[in-house]
């Protein structure tokens, strides 16, 4: 997350210096899976895939947000995900 500290003077702006904290990596993708429960069983196991550090599932806009950790390869790591996925509803697709 960034903060911002705004220098003023006499009410004008004239410095805006950013403060990084950790970066933090998140990625939507788009999904196709057939019902709710599929898709909570997709959250799931995208939870316990290493290099992941919280997943969410929306069935209804068909959408997987991704957090990872943050010495995680998004790609890599989504690789993994959707072999995970694939474990339990082998239907389902990842669109990466």
């Amino acid at each position: 997350m960034n903060k911002c500290s705004y220098k003023r003077f006499e009410n004008k702006i004239y410095q805006c210096e950013m403060e990084r904290e950790d970066m933090i990596v998140k990625k939507s993708y788009k999904i196709e899976v057939d019902c709710a429960n599929c898709a909570n069983k997709m959250e799931e196991a995208a939870k316990k895939t290493e290099g992941v550090k919280d997943a969410v599932v929306n069935f209804m806009a068909l959408k997987m947000n991704v957090e990872f950790e943050d010495d995680a390869d998004p790609k890599t790591v989504m690789k993994a995900v959707l072999k995970n996925c694939k474990k339990v509803e082998d239907d389902c697709e990842i669109f990466f």
